[in-house]
């Protein structure tokens, strides 16, 4: 069931009135829960049953964590969990394709069988926010929940679910404990963001997408303008895709009078690949740098050490991305980069002598230039990429005009929001303006779509 559908804008129309009328009641609770399990059973019942189990481990766990001695016992009880089920849904055929390779190279003719697993839609984030809760606990940073009820829900509230933002605790489940007011405020703030949300997806990121799949399913048959054009065109794909989604999960949430977290901040206004890092899929960022990256020692230990946590933080992520090696790849060019970049973007040459737009074109230029190992299908596909990227010819591409138009306009407004005409942007009759002049280009030029979300698959 996705935002941008019919079944959900049927579904929002049922549980919604609903929630408000018992919003003041002992029933919101378990109907926001009932809500919640009813959309995720939509991609497959039987996700109930791996949601159902892990909420309710982490739950005991910091129950019992609260009464024993041996705390630590618990957590790791969790952690080996959490993690286990992660390895084992997502990444169980990963590992069977690559013994298999290595048990070919060493002349063995025997091929482990594939595990036919079926990765559930949305595990990563909500096993990830669930293991926040119970390591925040174990930290002593917030108090332990003592409902069930209030805590299956922290872990499924729907807007959420699928692909995040990754909440913490002390956000969310705050807000669950007591009633919330739900303002006139509230709900056309939130309308807002999801029509803006609606207008990322459908209006740029799925129109881009036609253009992008077709020369990234066959690299091989197109030239070096043609390959740019769509690796730029995907860097932008992917931010309206994935953001597109967050300000519509943002947006579900406001109306019902959650306040979820920013999760992407003009990302390609960024000075820096840290900058960059702190701008992009935030809730995801924050966490890896609070559970691993600061765990591993984070800087505390000289230079070498800081690079070589912020080595294995980056691939890590690259990995949490998906089950390739072109992840992998991914996160290590990342690393990369922030080795390169991390003292220069310290000195004062940098930050006073080099331009501004200079410093973002660059960090622009390398994160798109990632983002190849990202989308490419193979680690065959993206080599083809990038040497013909430098190789090919010059012949003329077919140049989708509209989606260029539109990414310059919301680049430049990007801009424009960073700058000084950020308070004429804000204005009331502004924002109404840009939401009014998006849904007329979805009423009049927009097909009906139901691709999926590209971070669904994470």
């Amino acid at each position: 069931m996705l935002f941008h559908t019919w079944p959900f804008a049927l579904f929002f129309i049922i549980v919604y009135p609903t929630y408000l009328v018992l919003k003041n009641t002992k029933l919101r609770l378990p109907w926001l829960l009932a809500a919640s399990y009813f959309f995720y059973a939509c991609f497959n019942p039987l996700y109930l049953i791996l949601i159902s189990y892990s909420t309710l481990l982490d739950y005991t766990v910091v129950m019992k964590m609260a009464k024993s001695a041996r705390r630590k016992m618990w957590l790791s009880i969790s952690i080996v969990n959490n993690l286990g089920l992660l390895s084992f849904f997502k990444y169980g055929g990963f590992v069977t394709d690559n013994l298999n390779l290595l048990l070919s190279s060493l002349g063995i003719s025997y091929a482990l069988p594939a595990p036919g697993i079926l990765l559930p839609v949305g595990i990563s984030f909500y096993i990830f926010q669930s293991m926040s809760y119970t390591i925040d606990y174990y930290r002593g940073n917030i108090e332990k929940e003592t409902s069930l009820i209030r805590y299956a829900t922290f872990v499924s509230l729907f807007p959420r679910l699928v692909a995040g933002p990754i909440e913490r605790a002390k956000n969310l489940l705050p807000q669950l404990q007591k009633p919330p007011r739900v303002s006139i405020q509230d709900i056309t703030d939130g309308l807002s963001l999801f029509i803006v949300g609606f207008f990322k997806k459908v209006a740029l990121a799925d129109y881009m997408a036609l253009y992008v799949d077709k020369v990234y399913d066959a690299p091989e048959q197109f030239q070096a303008p043609a390959l740019v054009l769509a690796t730029f065109l995907f860097s932008w794909q992917i931010y309206f895709d994935f953001s597109g989604y967050t300000d519509m999960a943002r947006g579900v949430a406001r109306m019902m009078g959650f306040r979820l977290m920013l999760n992407f901040n003009n990302p390609y206004l960024a000075t820096g690949l840290g900058d960059f890092w702190s701008r992009w899929h935030i809730s995801l960022s924050s966490w890896f740098k609070d559970y691993v990256y600061i765990p591993l020692g984070g800087n505390r230990k000289g230079k070498f050490n800081t690079y070589k946590n912020m080595f294995l933080t980056m691939v890590i992520s690259g990995l949490w991305h998906g089950a390739a090696w072109t992840f992998v790849i991914w996160g290590a060019l990342h690393a990369l980069g922030r080795f390169c970049t991390r003292e220069l973007e310290r000195t004062s040459f940098y930050k006073e002598r080099v331009p501004k737009v200079v410093k973002q074109l660059l960090v622009f230029v390398f994160v798109s230039f990632a983002w190849i190992f990202f989308r490419a299908a193979t680690i065959s596909d993206a080599w083809v990429i990038v040497t013909r990227i430098f190789s090919s010819g010059l012949a003329n591409p077919y140049c989708p005009l509209p989606a260029l138009a539109l990414t310059v306009a919301v680049w430049l407004y990007q801009f424009a929001y960073e700058s000084r005409l950020r308070s004429v942007l804000e204005l009331r009759y502004v924002r109404i303006g840009i939401v009014l002049l998006m849904i007329i280009y979805l009423t009049v030029f927009t097909p009906a779509s139901e691709k999926g979300f590209i971070y669904l698959q994470f």
